[in-house]
């Protein structure tokens, strides 16, 4: 999921909003505004109910962003580093870099998200029953009581034993300490998830057909969107199963053609010298010592360079439109290949840059890792055969 527009950095996590947000903020407000509000306290003025929707709707999210910061806190903790965080239609998404290092740290980080949500959840109600007892704005209070019973059971919702929910990670989490088999319990988990998955996705269609209600056809949404992300796990698992041992240099194009950040857009987009068949290069930058290749400082796109306008090509420099170095997406030559994985995204901007100590050794795109995969599944049948 890929954020549309940034919100800059919390607690040094970059998050990101995706588009899809504003239609179930809109639903929250619109319907905090026009139901449940007016149904509670009646005969107010309607820029009351839209002021105390729009706010409602807005604390929500905070309340969701502090889910998602949970994780990402507590897994720098734990030593798993984080891309980012993005808000999306049903929830949000905390990206890692990598996988825990033991069961007891993969249930400490699956678990501080929903722990934040009930704490979150608990608070609003104190707030709830304190506005109540000192007769503050109803409106104030029920918005306050809407936002404790929808983190309670956000917190309820997120422990449910089936990926890719944090439930699910709790029980991969258990099936790792059980079995001592981390990718085995990955796949136990999407299984559960798709089960899960599929029960949500039949109910919310029984239910939409049997009652018209337009809720079943929102369950059946989660139910599709728990069963893709629990196979997409399950697919993952096998991969990273297969490219266990593997090292990214093993898949990486070594020694990739590089950009220098004083060059021209013009020079980029008109020298033969930057193959066609490539949609991103890194960016180098000479500092005078020695080193004639140059130290990377960020990735520039195609497409990044060819939204300048063709009149402004000439004084316009690498420099100026790259994707700088602290916004991409960095390995070493020696992490495994299989922890990579999670992390490959579509897209010439996600290309991973390869670096050891600060110099520039390879760069890898899904088509690298998704070759290597190829040749160990087709090699592997041969090895067994021959045992």
């Amino acid at each position: 999921m890929r954020a549309t527009f940034s919100l800059g950095r919390i607690a040094g996590v970059r998050v990101g909003v995706h588009w899809s947000v504003l239609l179930i903020f809109a639903l929250i407000a619109t319907g905090l505004a026009t139901g449940r509000l007016p149904e509670a306290y009646p005969d107010r003025a309607w820029p009351l109910y839209a002021t105390a929707g729009l706010g409602t709707a807005l604390v929500f999210f905070a309340s969701l962003l502090a889910h998602e910061l949970a994780h990402a806190v507590v897994a720098r903790r734990n030593g798993v580093g984080v891309d980012d965080i993005v808000l999306w239609l049903l929830g949000g998404a905390t990206r890692m870099r990598g996988e825990a290092p033991n069961p007891g740290a993969e249930l400490r980080i699956a678990g501080s998200g929903p722990l934040t949500s009930l704490l979150a959840g608990v608070l609003f109600a104190a707030v709830t029953w304190l506005m109540d007892a000192t007769e503050t704005s109803g409106l104030l209070v029920e918005a306050a009581a809407w936002l404790a019973a929808i983190n309670l059971l956000l917190a309820l919702f997120n422990v449910i034993p089936a990926a890719p929910l944090d439930g699910g990670r709790l029980l991969r989490a258990l099936l790792w300490w059980r079995t001592g088999d981390r990718l085995r319990a990955q796949v136990g988990a999407a299984a559960a998830g798709r089960v899960f998955g599929w029960l949500l996705l039949v109910a919310g269609m029984w239910w939409f057909l049997w009652s018209a209600w337009f809720g079943g056809l929102w369950l059946a949404l989660i139910g599709w969107f728990l069963v893709a992300a629990a196979t997409e796990e399950a697919r993952q698992a096998r991969v990273r199963e297969l490219l266990g041992g593997i090292m990214v240099s093993e898949s990486m194009t070594p020694d990739p053609v590089t950009v220098p950040a004083r060059l021209p857009v013009a020079e980029l987009l008109s020298d033969r010298a930057f193959p066609r068949r490539h949609a991103a290069f890194p960016v180098t930058e000479w500092n005078g010592d020695g080193d004639a290749a140059g130290h990377p400082i960020g990735l520039v796109t195609a497409d990044r360079a060819g939204q300048v306008p063709p009149e402004e090509r000439e004084r316009t420099t690498v420099r100026e439109i790259m994707q700088p170095l602290e916004e991409s997406r960095v390995v070493a030559p020696d992490e495994a290949l299989a922890d990579l994985v999670p992390r490959l995204e579509p897209g010439a901007e996600h290309r991973v840059l390869v670096l050891e100590r600060g110099r520039l050794v390879g760069i890898v795109a899904p088509s690298d890792v998704n070759r290597t995969v190829r040749w160990l599944a087709a090699a592997r049948p041969r090895e067994d055969a021959g045992m």
